[in-house]
């Protein structure tokens, strides 16, 4: 997917404008003949017209036209070797199945899914105009309150802390019930800054901040208010970045702030950090939905059981990485059987140590209740057997 990506990234910089070639944006020059006519026609109707004016008006839009035509053949051009790319890296042709939204409350179901990614990742006219055309209903105070997290998101990357603060003021026993350091870190991240912006040796500001905000954090966070407290030793900025307080210095201090209080912000509203739009297309483009189509052929080919119903194969026959931040819990496999644990087939850890599913267990028990291990020669008896839980 690498090259692909690069492609579409050259294509991105052509379009825009900001690839090496010699000839501007289309828009740049558009921009620029618009601007010049404009000043021709400010000159006409102070000064009477002649054929050198009428001659400049003619040469500037042929030479304008040139450079959009040359500009469109770079793009013409790039989207060429992307779609040459595509074609080189994705050699099979996309699986097609049947539609999976028929019944009119799953259509409406997907439009709200969509309509709230787009509110959630701050694209507020994109969602308004999606909203128009579907139709989908989207209770007003949901886009109230995805609006007010992207004014403090905005607001923290301009460094301006009022915002998310006046927020942890109002939701404090909500943070406190899980022990979120968001208020602290938003407290840490004003005092570095103000730290970092005195002239040494006065570093009073600073101080002062730590001793009437900061102090009321001491108990749940004494060591880290310490070292803000110490790490005064080794300013100025030049020297703390080589010292053992090298973090604080770090522009991360400031940045994760943003993540931090997304995170808290979503769960407040009893919503994961992560985009749920996102983190299925990341793990379908991943990889998962060619490994399960692969798999799928296999088995139609085999005429297996699989090519009857459209569901995954009973057996654990696919095993799809995922990203460290996809993981969501752990997943118990038996050795045994191949089969995910569940509800009802649960892992069951026998006397020896070894942990086997509910289901292999029975199958394994003897008339007599008793069960031999299959990875060691212990015995034991199947009501002694412990469920695990992960």
């Amino acid at each position: 997917m690498d090259v692909p990506v690069k492609e579409l990234a050259k294509l991105r910089a052509v379009t825009e404008g900001t690839s090496k070639g010699k000839n501007p944006s289309i828009e740049g020059s558009l921009d620029s003949l618009l601007q010049t006519l404009y000043q021709v026609k400010d000159k006409m109707e102070t000064e009477p017209v002649t054929e050198d004016t009428l001659a400049l008006i003619a040469q500037t839009v042929e030479a304008k036209k040139k450079e959009i035509d040359e500009k469109q053949k770079e793009i013409y051009n790039a989207i060429v070797r992307l779609g040459k790319t595509l074609d080189k890296t994705f050699t099979q042709p996309l699986p097609s199945y049947d539609p999976l939204f028929v019944a009119d409350d799953a259509k409406a179901s997907l439009d709200a899914i969509v309509a709230v990614h787009f509110l959630r990742t701050g694209q507020f006219s994109t969602a308004e105009m999606f909203i128009q055309e579907s139709g989908v209903t989207i209770d007003a105070e949901i886009r109230s309150k995805f609006e007010e997290l992207h004014r403090i998101l905005t607001a923290l990357r301009m460094q301006d802390i009022g915002p998310a603060l006046e927020w942890c003021s109002k939701n404090r026993q909500f943070l406190q019930s899980k022990s979120s350091p968001l208020e602290f870190y938003l407290h840490r991240s004003q005092y570095i800054r103000l730290l970092l912006a005195c002239k040494p040796p006065d570093y009073q500001p600073a101080l002062f901040y730590a001793n009437t905000v900061l102090r009321n954090f001491y108990t749940e966070h004494t060591a880290e208010f310490r070292r803000l407290l110490a790490c005064v030793m080794y300013l100025p900025k030049q020297k703390l970045e080589y010292s053992p307080y090298a973090d604080l210095a770090s522009s991360t201090v400031h940045t994760d702030l943003e993540s931090l209080f997304a995170t808290e912000y979503c769960a407040s509203l009893g919503m994961s950090h992560q985009v749920p739009l996102r983190v299925v297309g990341d793990i379908g483009a991943g990889g998962a939905l060619a490994r399960i189509e692969k798999a799928r052929t296999v088995m139609k080919e085999k005429k297996s059981e699989w090519s009857q119903s459209d569901e995954l194969p009973v057996r654990g026959l696919i095993e799809i990485t995922l990203a460290p931040e996809h993981r969501y819990h752990s997943i118990f496999a038996c050795p045994v059987s191949k089969e995910q644990s569940t509800e009802q087939n649960p892992p069951m850890m026998m006397v020896c140590g070894h942990v086997i599913t509910k289901d292999s267990l029975q199958k394994l028990s003897k008339n007599n209740g008793r069960v031999k291990c299959p990875y060691c020669p212990a015995e034991s008896v199947q009501t002694s057997a412990l469920r695990i839980y992960f």
